[in-house]
């Protein structure tokens, strides 16, 4: 069971690693920061 979802968990991880970065490089590009947090969100939803 865990290694089915560790890929999935890492995908997440790294789209809000994404997210984390826009928001720290680059605060006025809101459309990339929530796109990836949508990303991890969806990701979330699907695999649990």
């Amino acid at each position: 069971m865990l290694t089915t979802k560790f890929f999935p968990t890492l995908l997440i991880v790294l789209d809000v690693f994404a997210a984390a970065g826009y928001a720290w490089h680059d605060m006025t590009d809101w459309r990339k920061i929530i796109y990836w947090l949508s990303a991890a969100i969806l990701t979330a939803c699907v695999t649990y």
